[in-house]
């Protein structure tokens, strides 16, 4: 299955808090979506990795995506070696997305830099024709490159490159967010608080993408980083 937009990110509720109404947005224009979870979020303080497949199970569907897959490498240990490499390689080819979004280039949780680097190194490196890799059933996959690499902004604030208009889906956004029910505020709840479990950070993504939104006009944004200019062909198309 080709796809549109691809998400490759460390943990299982990444993209649903950085790029979540973009990908809902964009599925609803018809384009095809998938995400691939590098990681079972299995160092999460609370919550199982049971519960967090369920919990990415029930947001798939609220995202519209036409795949979600887990590579199962290790939360908060994996690294960038030829073997997870080649992971993401596989999947990149297996799945052809004209434009990948990966994680935040640098953030407070170390596996999003190190993931943004390793997701970003790789694409590169499906495009080589000497590198060779097979599809689960042994056939020979053809080189590919997306075409464009985006990266999330995650919990620390970096400036946008762009801002996408996510004003009508950030309802359907949050229900996305709140699929991670163990993750994120439940006043019913026995278990630890985390800095993301508090009530105050749903209001700060909230603040987050109304102010992203103010920047361009609109009442909800979602920014980007970008590892190259974005190229325009009508400069009158903007917001």
């Amino acid at each position: 299955m080709k796809l549109d937009l691809l998400a490759i990110v460390a943990h299982p509720d990444d993209l649903e808090l950085s790029g979540s109404g973009t990908f809902i947005k964009h599925a609803e224009l018809g384009y095809k979506t998938g995400v691939i979870d590098m990681t079972r979020g299995e160092l999460g303080t609370r919550g199982t990795i049971e519960t967090r497949t369920e919990e990415a199970t029930a947001a798939s569907s609220l995202l519209g995506l036409a795949v979600r897959e887990n590579l199962g490498m290790r939360d908060g240990f994996f690294e960038e070696t030829e073997e997870n490499l080649l992971k993401v390689i596989r999947v990149i080819r297996k799945y052809q997305p004209e434009i990948l979004f990966a994680n935040a280039v640098e953030d407070r949780h170390p596996d999003h830099g190190r993931g943004s680097h390793l997701v970003s190194r790789a694409c590169f490196l499906a495009g080589l024709i000497k590198i060779e890799t097979t599809d689960e059933s042994g056939k020979n996959q053809a080189p590919w490159r997306p075409k464009k690499v985006y990266h999330l902004i995650q919990d620390r604030y970096l400036k946008p490159d762009f801002v996408v208009d996510i004003s009508e889906f950030m309802a359907r956004k949050m229900e996305t967010i709140m699929a991670f029910k163990t993750q994120f505020y439940n006043p019913e709840s026995t278990e630890p608080q985390t800095p993301i479990s508090s009530k105050a950070f749903i209001e700060h993504l909230q603040s987050r993408h109304a102010s992203l939104g103010r920047e361009i006009g609109v009442t909800y944004g979602e920014g980007f980083t970008v590892e190259r200019p974005v190229g325009v062909n009508d400069i009158g198309v903007f917001l």
